[in-house]
């Protein structure tokens, strides 16, 4: 079966799921151009997208609506190729109406797992959860052929031990789009010992197909991106604890949380990351990498506690930012957790201004990560700014340099220990899947006149 056949049939599950939403709509503008390009006359396409919540289904058809027209009005050169036989549609509105009802009728919404059954190629993006990915593709094995191809989007979890404990036979990858999954570029591509290799290249068409950057993984635990980004959160976290008994909670989650984004010139600190990807979610990936990765410490009491307590983070339906280490308004942090008191302690100029005085000022040449985000020269910019940090003997310097150190650590212990190919690989992820501005295996730390 060619892949331009596979594609006549595929299916979701998760679909109504924060991932699994945005996969469901690069894949149903995808499937809708070929069936209208000249390969899909004649041809039948069918989407299937199941999840276990009804009503968030119904949630999912909205969404697919507005972001299909979205889509459509950023490609109307593209739709009347397409579209160019249909002497009916004038103006572009008509075209993207077109687009929008063509593409909306591929879809077929279920909360039946059995609607897979002759699926050429599932898409997976359900919990993080190894019992239940386990369960699932046991079923989904007897209910598709043996040609079907599965894509999971775990982040974490073995790809070769679903594909050895279901018998899969070599049928699955790892596909891990990063949040939100229609907006961001970076897919990791995990493959295993045994995976087919025609699967493989298939991968390789599809994400290009969906118009994404592959960076591959080897399959370990944790892959690339969460191998750093859960080594760098324990890292703050441990921080955080360092400074409890100095300064208490808050204000050393404050500290630490201003150090790693500002200091470190990153798109947010790293408590406000763990709340984005839900201090749940950071609990459960701990949990994985630590039952498979030996001689590491892959735990946090302190997450625990959190837990306990209902700090959980991630997000609401419409996509605001549920309370975790920090409270939100609006998306900005207005509070921090005190874990002793067990309530959130307003962010007022009357303690964090005194903080900030304890952390010194920022070094010369700091441009916030938005400033610098789309400048053509921040690779000077930043060499020039961590050469001051280096040369600056404040608190707020010191632990940058310390938490740079750790990171550069972390990047090269992936490839030392055979998770990432090279340096361009592990860099590669963080710049284009966390959006920082430079990869952790650089010399900011100890040269800042070398950058990589």
């Amino acid at each position: 079966m060619d892949l331009a056949q596979r594609y006549t049939d595929v299916g979701v599950i998760g679909a109504a799921g924060k991932m699994g939403s945005g996969i469901a709509l690069l894949l149903c503008q995808q499937m809708t151009h070929r069936r209208l390009g000249p390969d899909g006359k004649g041809r039948r396409f069918k989407l299937t997208l199941m999840d276990v919540n009804d009503a968030a289904l119904d949630g999912l058809q909205s969404y697919l609506a507005s972001q299909l027209k979205r889509m459509a009005e950023k490609s109307t050169i593209l739709l009347r190729g397409l579209y160019a036989d249909r002497k009916d549609l004038v103006e572009n509105g008509e075209i993207i109406d077109a687009f929008v009802a063509d593409a909306l009728a591929l879809p077929r919404f279920t909360t039946d797992l059995g609607a897979m059954k002759g699926a050429h190629m599932v898409f997976e993006a359900i919990a993080e959860n190894i019992d239940l990915k386990k369960k699932v593709y046991g079923e989904l094995k007897n209910l598709c052929g043996p040609e079907t191809w599965f894509f999971t989007n775990t982040s974490s979890i073995p790809i070769s031990l679903l594909d050895r404990e279901v018998g899969l036979g070599g049928r699955i990858v790892g596909y891990h789009f990063y949040n939100p999954p229609a907006v961001q570029k970076l897919l990791e591509l995990i493959t295993g010992p045994d995976t087919q290799s025609d699967l493989i290249e298939a991968s390789k068409q599809i994400a290009s197909d969906l118009r994404k950057k592959v960076i591959p993984a080897n399959d370990i635990a944790g892959f690339i991106g969460n191998g750093h980004f859960i080594r760098d959160g324990l890292y703050g976290i441990s921080e955080l604890e360092r400074l409890t008994g100095e300064h208490g909670f808050p204000e050393a989650a404050y500290l630490v949380n201003h150090v790693s984004q500002d200091w470190l010139i990153r798109p947010m600190g790293i408590f406000q990351l763990i709340d984005y990807v839900g201090v749940d979610v950071f609990q459960c990936i701990l949990g994985v990498m630590n039952r498979f990765i030996d001689g590491e410490d892959l735990h946090s009491t302190l997450i625990d506690a959190l837990m306990d307590k209902g700090v959980r983070g991630g997000q609401n339906p419409d996509g605001s930012q549920k309370d975790g280490f920090f409270r939100y308004e609006k998306g900005r942090p207005v509070a921090v957790y005190s874990l002793d008191e067990g309530k959130y302690q307003p962010l007022d100029d009357s303690w964090t201004g005194k903080l900030d005085g304890l952390l010194g000022t920022l070094p010369e040449g700091y441009v916030p990560w938005k400033g610098l985000a789309r400048d053509p020269g921040k690779n000077e910019k930043l060499a020039a700014y961590f050469a001051n940090l280096r040369a600056t003997d404040t608190l707020g310097s010191s632990l940058a340099t310390s938490y740079l150190k750790r990171s550069k650590e972390i990047g090269e212990n992936l490839i030392k220990s055979g998770v990432a190919a090279n340096a361009e690989d592990v860099n590669g992820v963080l710049l284009n899947g966390f959006f920082h501005l430079y990869g952790p295996i650089n010399d900011y730390a100890a040269d800042p006149q070398t950058v990589h």
